[in-house]
């Protein structure tokens, strides 16, 4: 009966978080209202193939399909790895390419919560231009969240000269993230990024738009002036928890002088 009262909890939560009447809930995955009222009272078990259906119905991510799964007395569906065991292979050479691609320009591989997991030879030159030490390791051993990095006071704060856009644009993908996958990881996250002294609130209007299509990053240190944009890209049809929470982070130049600086620092070396 705990089990199904865990499962019912999970299940209502989930509903209510994409924001669907029971009715609807059970239009889209071919069954009955009725039949989704008893299972979010705990009066009817769901089989397997049930769970996995209202998952996917729900668009939960492969994390917390596991754990339905779970609260209704199941083994997990989707396995989880490491990204360094050997199933993942075919996965980190692509990773890696997608980052030789990129270069002379920055580009890291992060987790869901913005752990820092690989970068290429852009990435690492940038980092070292901005913390003023030697390149950091392509694979660093010591855990770096870029959450923390962008919104920490002692951080890269002092170095971008439109921190507080940037900021609140960033905020709201975190906020966005959790609000999806529903985790008290996330939540966490937002919670502690929230907390810093001087974060924008996310219910701030942005500042009205100029004349460029994104907002750009500007950086200044040493005389040396920068403007870059980003884009974050995912691996598709994921089976795997990890996979599923990979993003790569691209970061390109927003004008010639920004692009002049990458090149002649990848012609240095």
């Amino acid at each position: 009966m705990n089990e199904r009262a865990g499962f019912a909890a999970r299940l209502r939560a989930w509903r209510q978080r994409r924001g669907l009447s029971q009715l609807a809930l059970a239009l889209a995955a071919e069954v009955s209202q009725r039949h989704v009222s008893f299972l979010e009272l705990g009066r009817t078990a769901p089989s397997r193939a049930m769970v996995l259906r209202l998952a996917t119905v729900l668009e939960m991510p492969l994390r917390e399909q596991n754990a339905l799964l779970l609260a209704a007395g199941y083994a997990p569906a989707w396995r989880e790895s490491t990204l360094g065991t050997p199933g993942l292979a075919v996965v980190r050479r692509a990773l890696d390419f997608m980052l030789a691609q990129q270069e002379p320009y920055p580009a890291f591989v992060v987790d869901r919560r913005w752990n820092l997991l690989r970068a290429n030879a852009g990435a690492r030159r940038l980092v070292s231009f901005l913390t003023g030490g030697p390149p950091a390791a392509p694979e660093p051993e010591t855990p770096i969240n870029l959450a923390d990095a962008l919104l920490a006071p002692d951080a890269l704060r002092p170095l971008i000269a439109n921190w507080h856009d940037v900021a609140l644009h960033f905020l709201r993908g975190v906020q966005a993230d959790a609000l999806q996958d529903g985790t008290a990881e996330t939540a966490a996250l937002l919670e502690r990024l929230l907390a810093y002294p001087g974060v924008p609130r996310v219910a701030q209007l942005p500042a009205e738009g100029g004349p460029d299509p994104v907002l750009a990053m500007h950086i200044a240190k040493d005389g040396i002036a920068l403007r870059l944009f980003t884009t974050l890209a995912t691996l598709g049809s994921p089976q795997d928890v990890t996979v599923q929470e990979i993003r790569i982070e691209c970061f390109f130049p927003a004008d010639e002088a920004t692009a002049l600086v990458f090149r002649g620092w990848a012609s240095a070396d």
